[in-house]
């Protein structure tokens, strides 16, 4: 069963407390998405752990119930 958008949003916020979260559904089937994610914590970090970062918040759910995702990571503007 393929994962809600608000639920992908749920779990990266619980993970990621300040993080801004945006999740767009790109085949409008519920499996493919896209997520920008801005947080404060990714300062510093190489890109492939800033996505490891939001991996993980995802709990082992990629390549299940959540077939893809376009993964954008940033650091907030001035930080």
């Amino acid at each position: 069963m393929p994962m809600a958008a608000d639920h992908i949003e749920a779990m990266i916020r619980e993970a990621i407390p300040d993080a801004q979260v945006e999740i767009t559904d790109l085949a409008g089937d519920g499996d493919h998405y896209a997520a920008r994610v801005v947080s404060a914590s990714f300062k510093g970090l190489p890109r492939v752990r800033q996505h490891q970062k939001v991996y993980a918040a995802l709990q082992g759910r990629m390549g299940g119930e959540l077939h893809a995702l376009q993964l954008t990571t940033a650091v907030p503007a001035g930080e």
